[in-house]
């Protein structure tokens, strides 16, 4: 058995109550407002990530190496915490919970960045942050997924994607604003991504339903849909360890966990992508904060479209195509001329990637994993990608400040390439397969 590109269908029940569509994106009320959500905590974060690569290679003297050391530890933090976030959350049978948790250590972080002054300390404050953004995730996605028909999740989750790119969007605008407009610019962007922050845990805490409700209340509404994944099925007993270890013995969610990471290896980090685009076009320091734009306007542009787009004609394709678009941005970053629609192009061709593979990747998961495993089944495939992209920001890092970014770039190309013809043959359509 292979992952296959269709999810089954849903089943009938009264937790379906709770999957009503919203009037005009059709889905489900609590995607929107978890999207809200994600909106203004994408706009504390990428505030933050828009100015870091700049703060610690040009101010504070980073070499690419230690860089990339750091960047490893901001996403591969986030990778270990998601399997506890994703346990946890099914466990209590709380996902708002968790995901609250999450969204409040992230908030108590970013005051904290106007405090550390070494190494050692911007390390620890980083990574505190990234265990945040870790216990959110899985059940963030398992609130989306489990209140949207099987069908519809490719959809669902590119609404979702659509708003929290539009917080990636604001972020580094507003980062460039207050860099222009501030003295201590550094610590200004801090301090705003803080107050932003707390912003959004708020209304997740205000908005985002958390009653939990027996499975056959017929109360049960798109105003509450949270209630069914948070309740589980009943009177179930709490989900144990063991439980959603022996999600692995799904031979689909084995191929898709795989891939990922495999895909993942070979995957460089955004920060890199935007510092060689920096170094190869020659963007003022100024202007650099402003890169992150041109992926988050078109991924914003694309995710539902193309999300929907991976519901009709199968995700595996849009996933694999999704590479495919990365590889031909690398290509550009190698070989073509510095020209100034380069950055242009690159960016565009960055955001078609993550419109194209974020929000399917958990699209993906709906027909394999159980509804009361579903957090932890997003966890094992999301930390399986993550730990591998830690693992190819340290060899990125480790292989610029060795040879230099050409041939760190090439050999993660060449890399990329050999990993989406092997996923391209694990992943095949369940009907090739007998």
């Amino acid at each position: 058995m292979y992952l296959t590109d269709r999810s089954a269908p849903p089943k009938p029940g009264a937790a379906d109550q709770g999957r009503r569509r919203g009037p005009v994106t059709g889905v489900a009320p609590v995607v929107l407002v978890l999207g809200t959500v994600s909106l203004i905590t994408d706009i504390s974060s990428e505030m933050v990530t828009a100015v870091l690569p700049l703060y610690l290679v040009s101010t504070l003297g980073f070499s690419p190496l230690g860089f990339g050391t750091l960047d490893g530890v901001y996403n591969g933090v986030s990778a270990l915490v998601q399997l506890t976030g994703g346990h946890l959350a099914d466990r209590v049978r709380n996902h708002k919970l968790m995901a609250g948790l999450g969204y409040g250590l992230s908030a108590l972080c970013k005051p904290l960045l106007l405090l550390a002054g070494s190494v050692g300390a911007l390390g620890t404050v980083l990574a505190l942050d990234r265990t945040g953004k870790g216990l959110r995730t899985a059940p963030r996605d398992a609130m989306i997924s489990l209140s949207t028909p099987a069908e519809r999740q490719g959809r669902a989750f590119g609404v979702h994607r659509a708003m929290d790119t539009t917080g990636a969007l604001l972020g580094p605008l507003t980062a460039f604003l207050i860099l222009r407009a501030a003295a201590d610019g550094y610590d200004a962007v801090f301090g705003v991504s803080a107050c932003v922050a707390v912003l959004g845990v708020l209304v997740l805490v205000l908005f985002v339903p958390g009653r939990r409700r027996a499975a056959g209340d017929p109360g049960a509404s798109g105003a509450s849909t949270t209630a069914a994944a948070d309740e589980g099925a009943g009177g179930r007993q709490p989900v144990r360890v063991r439980e959603a270890v022996a999600l692995l013995r799904l031979p689909r969610l084995r191929a898709l966990a795989g891939c990922a990471a495999l895909l993942g290896l070979t995957t460089v980090s955004d920060a890199f992508v935007y510092l060689l685009l920096q170094r190869r076009t020659g963007i003022a320091d100024e202007w650099f904060p402003l890169l992150p734009l041109g992926t988050a306007a078109v991924f914003l542009l694309l995710a539902v479209p193309v999300g929907a787009l991976a519901d009709r004609i199968g995700r595996r394709t849009v996933f694999l195509a999704g590479h495919a678009v990365l590889l031909t941005g690398y290509a550009l970053l190698l070989w073509a001329p510095a020209t100034p629609a380069l950055p242009f192009l690159v960016l565009a061709l960055h955001g078609v990637f993550y419109a194209a593979t974020d929000g399917v990747l958990p699209a993906a998961l709906a027909g394999v994993v159980p509804d009361h495993l579903r957090a932890s089944g997003l966890a094992i495939v999301g930390t399986s990608q993550a730990l591998a992209r830690f693992c190819c920001s340290l060899a990125f890092g480790a292989a610029w400040t060795m040879w230099g970014p050409g041939p760190a770039l090439a050999g993660s190309a060449a890399g990329l390439l050999c990993c989406a013809t092997v996923a391209g043959v694990v992943l095949r359509p369940a009907d090739e397969t007998r």
